[in-house]
């Protein structure tokens, strides 16, 4: 446990925050509305990696045996996030290397296609182009578009790649009912995660998802250069490892290069050394991130970036699509035809607001232990 502790009152922004204010000294120095960039750690992270910085400058490696158990613990947190198992968890360097190495490990044939989507990051698009050597096709629809014509693209199939959160609009997708048609086509349902999770409930077993990737250092609250990858079990001897080491193999342990036997579970996509102090923070993250329980955190964003919507309509702005109950996340952006949103967003800077200019968009992008207050501030110094 972590010494913090979450009382009773009914889940909306300002009750949610109040009991966590303590855990982010970030709220004392800006406004910080800028989680789907890189995300202020929580105090209990960055105490983690102190705690193993310190370990290793005073003792170099000689508790090294307990540094091993924060990957255990970060793969058994992680699954409990996603409701895995703890067998199908990967522990890799980032996102783009969990979608990477679905992309390339599959063994793809001519004539395959491809289900993908516009205005997807360059993460969860760039790695499925790149197989258009291998006789690889890509259909491409758009996030809005009705669930009967991603039904109709996926008949015959083989794989569909879809962010949980898109990274400009906020718009969440419907995650198990697209995974519905996925089972129900054979589609492999692979999901880029790392814009949702950790503001909003997300399970494997219940959206049907074969593959998921995502980074600690948004939603999560942890560090950069840690990421989860899972793969669900059935699907393992279905993906190659394209980074191969001495910890890809069974008996790694033992130090004896015998038989290339890959590890049983997704451990076998894990290449040499990992990154131990991101390993500290990142399980120590989702662990805060269980304890604060993701079904109150997600309505307390949805309710935060709503506000912001709300006030930059205002003021005049053009919001990036629709908010409805359903599709709306944390991310929410906004301009102002004659004005320059990058500009906008470095003068917000300058005054302690902290946002991020994407593609002509001023971006915004609240966490749970942001006030109401703070984005109103926000509000207010928009020219």
């Amino acid at each position: 446990m972590m010494g913090f502790t979450l009382d009773d009152q009914p889940t909306h922004t300002a009750g949610l925050a109040f009991p966590y204010r303590e855990h982010f000294p970030v709220s004392a120095n800006l406004v910080y509305l800028n989680h789907a960039s890189v995300a202020p750690l929580c105090r209990p992270a960055a105490d983690a990696m102190k705690w193993l910085a310190d370990d290793a400058l005073n003792h170099g490696s000689h508790h090294y045996g307990q540094w091993l158990q924060a990957y255990e613990n970060l793969r058994l947190r992680t699954a409990r996030l996603i409701g895995a198992h703890r067998d199908e968890i990967a522990i890799v360097k980032n996102t783009s290397e969990g979608i990477a190495t679905v992309a390339l490990g599959i063994d793809w044939r001519p004539g395959d296609r491809i289900v993908g989507f516009e205005d997807e990051f360059p993460a969860n698009s760039l790695p499925w182009k790149r197989l258009a050597p291998r006789g690889v096709t890509i259909d491409w629809l758009r996030v809005t578009d009705p669930l009967e014509k991603i039904d109709e693209a996926c008949r015959g199939a083989r794989l569909l790649a879809i962010s949980f959160v898109q990274y400009i609009s906020g718009f969440r997708a419907n995650l198990e009912a697209i995974g519905e048609i996925c089972r129900r086509r054979g589609v492999f349902f692979f999901v880029d995660a790392i814009q949702g999770l950790g503001a909003f409930p997300l399970d494997v077993e219940a959206a049907h998802i074969d593959a998921l990737a995502a980074d600690g250092h948004k939603w999560l609250l942890g560090p950069e250069g840690c990421g989860i990858l899972y793969v669900r079990r059935s699907r393992l001897d279905e993906i190659e490892p394209v980074e191969f080491g001495w910890t890809n193999v069974s008996g790694y342990d033992s130090y004896d290069p015998g038989d290339i036997v890959l590890r049983p579970d997704a451990g076998r996509y894990e290449c040499g050394t990992l990154n131990t102090i991101g390993c500290y923070g990142l399980a120590a993250a989702i662990e805060f991130i269980l304890e604060a329980q993701v079904s109150r955190i997600a309505p307390a964003v949805t309710a935060l970036a709503g506000r912001a919507a709300e006030g930059a309509a205002r003021r005049g702005y053009q919001l990036l699509g629709q908010r409805t109950p359903a599709t709306a996340a944390g991310i929410v952006s906004f301009r102002k035809d004659g004005l320059d949103s990058a500009a906008i967003a470095r003068q917000l800077g300058k005054r302690g607001i902290s946002v991020a200019a994407r593609r002509g968009w001023i971006r915004v992008s609240p966490h749970f232990y942001i006030t109401p207050e703070q984005i109103d501030v926000m509000i207010e110094a928009l020219p």
